[in-house]
């Protein structure tokens, strides 16, 4: 079912990724890359240290500071950094909220970006990370099932295609984060077929949208939880 073409939720969204790239920029940022403290502050961390005079100071998700797993997700190591997913992000937003509506799309982009961080937390907890590709690659996996349930071909649309592309520039280059951006992928391809699943049972539309929110929370504990295990020395 198709709902208004509306896209307050995707620019409000873009928005704030925006608002926060100014807000580095504000801090010592540079357009070129690197957010400055910002980054440090806020940037997706499982576990770290850096020194504050002469005292080393333990930061990360590990040592309590849970809103990384949000936060890293709307800062972005440069301008092309930023525009490349704020592009990606406009293409399949206002697709995928003109198709569930505001309010659940909000749900499905925290579920992919939520993902998307229990995947750098499972793979590399120990790298500062920022970006929204987690949550883009969501949109890119939600996106995908749409189409294959829906009896359209993937590679004719042209989502195959950009997923393919953007694997294998993820896998090929270094300094991507690869548990992010397959991270986010499985995580809103699984929302979408569970939220498709619920409407094409006719399940009340409610327990679609509360599907995105359970899914976002179970992701985020997860993440946490891989945080404190992968930094604790007895655990390994």
């Amino acid at each position: 079912m198709r709902h208004d073409d509306g896209r307050s939720a995707t620019t409000a969204i873009i928005g704030l990724n925006l608002a926060a790239f100014l807000a580095t920029l504000v801090s010592g940022g540079s357009l070129a890359g690197g957010g400055g403290n910002a980054t440090i502050d806020f940037g997706l961390l499982g576990y770290g240290r850096v020194r504050d005079g002469f005292t080393i100071v333990h930061i990360g998700i590990a040592e309590g500071e849970w809103w990384r797993l949000a936060t890293g997700a709307f800062l972005h190591g440069g301008l092309l950094h930023l525009v490349f997913n704020m592009f990606l992000a406009w293409m399949l937003g206002h697709q995928l909220e003109r198709l569930h509506g505001p309010g659940r799309f909000v749900g499905l982009y925290a579920a992919s970006l939520a993902a998307g961080s229990l995947g750098v937390m499972l793979l590399d907890p120990l790298a500062l990370t920022v970006g929204a590709s987690g949550a883009v690659f969501g949109l890119m996996g939600a996106t995908l099932v749409h189409q294959l349930r829906r009896g359209i071909n993937p590679w004719s649309s042209g989502v195959g295609g950009l997923v393919a592309i953007n694997l294998v520039f993820t896998v090929s280059r270094p300094g991507i984060s690869l548990g992010g951006h397959v991270g986010g992928l499985i995580g809103g391809a699984v929302v979408a077929w569970m939220v498709d699943e619920a409407d094409r049972r006719r399940a009340p539309r409610s327990v679609g949208s509360a599907l995105t929110v359970v899914s976002a929370v179970v992701f985020a504990a997860a993440a946490v939880w891989a945080a404190g295990n992968w930094a604790d020395p007895l655990l390994g």
